[in-house]
């Protein structure tokens, strides 16, 4: 997004710092550890095979440490945490101990409210019965599963090591255990899917009646295994048309099982939408600790190094006192170190615009148009306008009053000042890129 942004300019009205300057009542906590890496996968994990997991790894425990060292050196602004996210990474990968130990540090140096959403990402066949129980003890009270498909000839084209009698295993721990809100994580648009297949993976999922389901379409980045072996579009992955038709498929069998289609990827059944998730969404400040995390904090963007020993030598940085829990292990593989700095910036009035219309479109209740109005100036909420306008009249883009009805304007006329600016669910959603490539294109064209 940076790089479309350098040549945009945008005029507020009011001067000063541009990002959200709140202070942050969530932190992402990432764990990097995986069995193996999917070939889907560019987040920054490391690889530590079916044999190593909580303390019988050198290399997990010595990451538990200085993480918790990270937590302990980075400044508390004032606000107790209402959610803490365990992302990975494989973050069932820890022990009930290195959890408690990691959630301890972070309630004693920011605060973990009353009622918090505590979540968890696990993946089947890395737990047990007796670990979920644990983590529960210890104050997770929401779980998310990675599931990606009900059919194991996708599941080992993905490179993920787990069956599908796993993942019934997995759920029926996660039922014993007393969590109720547990989410189910699926993918469309694998190599090989066919439509058929998606329709048992979406109709699996809602026979087990998770509290939430997120389905993302498959994205193939540069440096994964995908990004090697395929083309975006190309076979063997589903064309286009098909992976709009599981798109549509998808938003008719989960809305007609109960589920409300909060975001363009998520659905939740009443009560249960991913509070953490839509810090994000609503671009409002969060810490985030732990390799390769990113955080947004008093208007500032910080990604940590991606890399573990680059990673390591950053938390020691933090403070004039470099940890003895920091020193090199002996008798672990460490990973090929390659130079890589943090990367730090202040988020320009440009990023702020572009990310509220980036985010708060991806929500099924969209953009406030009074928030809109209050930060910026006509002039440059007359040009959203203008752009969708086009969106607009093929029923793509809607504008929703504050009694929640879909609002009829004549040509030519201007956005009210109030109600609230979404795409239209499904076609709005599904054409989504097309939308914001040609609104932030055209939104700097004189400029």
């Amino acid at each position: 997004m940076n790089a479309t942004t350098d040549y945009l300019t945008f005029e507020f009205k009011k001067s000063g710092q541009a990002a959200n300057s709140g202070i942050p009542s969530s932190a992402y906590v990432h764990i990097p550890f995986c069995r193996r890496r999917c070939y889907y996968c560019d987040f920054p994990v490391f690889v530590v095979g079916d044999r190593k997991n909580g303390e019988n790894s050198g290399t997990i425990v010595q990451y538990v440490a200085v993480l918790c060292q990270e937590i302990a050196e980075t400044p508390n602004l004032g606000a107790s945490l209402k959610t803490v996210f365990f992302g990975g990474g494989t973050p069932s990968l820890l022990s009930v101990s290195q959890l408690s130990h990691i959630l301890e540090t972070v309630d004693s140096k920011f605060g973990i409210a009353a009622g918090a959403e505590i979540s968890i990402e696990i993946d089947p066949g890395t737990f047990t019965l007796e670990q979920l129980r644990g983590y529960a003890a210890a104050g997770v009270n929401r779980v998310s599963l990675g599931v990606q498909a009900f059919q194991d000839e996708l599941l080992q084209a993905c490179g993920r090591s787990h069956s599908v009698a796993e993942i019934f295993e997995a759920v029926e721990i996660v039922r014993s255990a007393g969590i109720v809100n547990f989410s189910l994580d699926l993918i469309s648009g694998l190599p090989h899917q066919t439509l058929a297949q998606w329709e048992t993976s979406l109709k699996s999922a809602v026979e087990i009646s998770p509290t939430h389901l997120s389905s993302y379409d498959l994205i193939v980045e540069q440096g994964t295994a995908f990004g090697r072996y395929f083309e975006a579009g190309a076979h063997p992955l589903p064309a286009d048309e098909t992976a709009a038709q599981m798109y549509r498929l998808a938003r008719s069998i989960l809305t007609d099982a109960g589920y409300e289609h909060y975001e363009i990827s998520n659905y939740a059944k009443p009560g249960y939408q991913c509070r953490h998730n839509r810090v994000y969404w609503e671009n409002r400040p969060y810490y985030g600790l732990g390799m390769g995390a990113a955080s947004y904090v008093q208007g500032r963007r910080l990604t940590r190094p991606r890399k573990t020993q680059e990673y390591y030598q950053w938390v020691r940085n933090l403070s004039p006192v470099i940890s003895a829990a920091t020193a090199k292990l002996e008798g672990e593989t460490q990973p090929d170190i390659e130079p890589e700095t943090e990367q730090n910036f202040q988020v320009s009035e440009n990023d702020v615009l572009l990310e509220m219309l980036m985010l708060g479109l991806r929500l099924a209740a969209g953009v406030s148009l009074s928030a809109l109005t209050e930060k910026f100036t006509q002039q440059t909420v007359d040009r959203i306008w203008d752009c969708l306008q086009p969106y607009w009249r093929l029923r793509w883009v809607e504008i929703v009053t504050d009694a929640g009805a879909i609002a009829t304007l004549g040509e030519g006329a201007k956005l009210p000042l109030s109600g609230n600016l979404r795409l239209s669910d499904p076609e709005g959603f599904l054409f989504s890129n097309t939308i914001l490539a040609d609104l932030f294109s055209k939104l700097g064209e004189d400029n």
